[in-house]
């Protein structure tokens, strides 16, 4: 009976052991994995991060990936791989972000973003949004949508010195506003034995931003974008005027010595310093120059005006974008958590604590001033992800190596002209052939 006894107790044992055992077990805690570049937003990153998993329970882990180059790299390996994050960000041209896409790496957001009326899609600058989005008809043939989701937004202008101003006798109220006033300041400079404008140029698509920048106010967008399809020359007089406004400028005094090689950070260090009169920079400059000299006195200007026919512009849009893994296993909760991103409470903490502009179009309300300046700008915002075509990778080095060419006296703008227009139908008969 005892044996009995023991075997029926130990079965019991047995079966409710199994039974506990047996019940569906509780399902792991999400973690949605994001790769990212941006050092300076890091720590703001992991805040959320915390902020986030106390809120709903799902753990988010931002993996840092520094420089930008090493991150493009680690991007393009994955991809092939198949080894994408459920978030990251795609650092190319949009030919580029295109075949992502094409590939099936990156998910459609466009119908998350028209729920409930359209209510995420209109919290963001459209300009921003522009930048990840392919229209009808665009000529990378990606089914038209939204594919990316921007966490702040950035304009590159001119900045300037206002200590400086006024040490050169000039209102630091009252910066130029044509280009023959900004040309007339370069004498005041060379007199004073001061540094004029200060770039990254030594890494050359800063060139190319200001110089698109007077193309669009001499020539107007569809000329510019006229000459890109190859319908018109570089060698038309409008484009020979671009090439020598850099002339002008170099023999008035207005740049600094060394500028065709200077990388940004150099650039930076000086104008933070009080080493440069004028800057020409982004946005995220703000960050930067706060935490070189916080006591730095400075205002943002529109690159000054050359012609009255056509607007100033500037390029613009998104600062950084997310794209969420088509592929992810937890892309619903991905696209929840960029919600939350980009909502107002963390787009002010955002823009509070790493400087740069929200791309959420209701947190601007306590903005430092200069930052404000820089988003007042908005609207002259363009962006050639956004133009619909490309320039060669050919050309473009060719026009930019030209402009360098002609600051250091090399090379005369007509002859930079015939180079860069020889380089752009070099390209177009090899597209021909193939």
């Amino acid at each position: 009976m005892r044996k009995i006894t023991a075997i029926f107790l130990a079965f019991c044992f047995c079966s409710n052991f199994t039974g506990c055992t047996n019940k569906p077990a509780a399902k792991a805690a999400t973690n949605i994995v994001i790769w990212h570049w941006m050092t300076d937003r890091d720590s703001a990153f992991q805040e959320l991060a915390k902020r986030y998993e106390e809120e709903t329970g799902i753990r988010v882990s931002f993996d840092l990936y520094a420089p930008s180059d090493a991150y493009t790299q680690k991007i393009r390996a994955a991809a092939q791989g198949q080894a994408l994050p459920d978030i990251f960000g795609v650092l190319a041209e949009m030919r580029d972000f295109a075949s992502f896409v094409k590939a099936g790496h990156i998910l459609d957001l466009t119908s998350y973003m028209e729920e409930s009326g359209g209510k995420w899609k209109n919290s963001l600058f459209a300009k921003a949004l522009a930048v990840s989005q392919f229209p009808e008809g665009n000529v990378y043939d990606v089914v038209p949508g939204i594919y990316g989701v921007p966490i702040d937004i950035m304009t590159i202008q001119m900045l300037y010195n206002k200590d400086l101003f006024q040490q050169l006798g000039l209102n630091p109220d009252n910066p130029p506003e044509t280009f023959q006033e900004f040309l007339e300041i370069g004498s005041k400079i060379k007199a004073a034995n001061m540094q004029g404008l200060v770039s990254g140029w030594g890494e050359m698509w800063m060139i190319d931003c200001l110089a698109n920048n007077y193309a669009f106010n001499i020539m107007g967008k569809d000329k510019l974008l006229a000459t890109l399809r190859g319908e018109v020359s570089y060698t038309d007089p409008d484009w020979v005027r671009v090439f020598t406004l850099f002339k002008e400028m170099q023999d008035s005094g207005v740049l600094a010595s060394g500028l065709v090689t200077m990388i940004n950070k150099n650039a930076e260090q000086l104008f933070a310093n009080d080493k440069a009169v004028f800057a020409f920079n982004g946005s995220w400059c703000i960050n930067v120059y706060r935490g070189m000299n916080p006591n730095l006195n400075y205002g943002v200007m529109l690159p000054p005006k050359v012609s009255d026919n056509y607007p100033m512009v500037i390029w613009g849009g998104a600062g950084s974008s997310f794209m969420v893994n088509a592929r992810s296993k937890n892309k619903e909760e991905a696209v929840r958590f960029l919600q939350w991103l980009t909502a107002k409470e963390q787009q002010v903490f955002l823009a509070e604590t790493t400087k740069n502009l929200p791309a959420n179009r209701e947190s601007l309300e306590n903005i430092s001033e200069v930052l404000s300046q820089f988003a007042d700008d908005m609207d002259n915002a363009t962006h050639p992800n956004t133009w619909g075509v490309n320039e060669f990778p050919q050309v473009i080095e060719a026009f930019d190596k030209g402009i360098q060419s002609i600051i250091i006296g090399e090379k005369s703008p007509e002859e930079v002209a015939a180079i860069v227009q020889t380089a752009k139908e070099r390209q177009l008969a090899k597209r021909l052939r193939k």
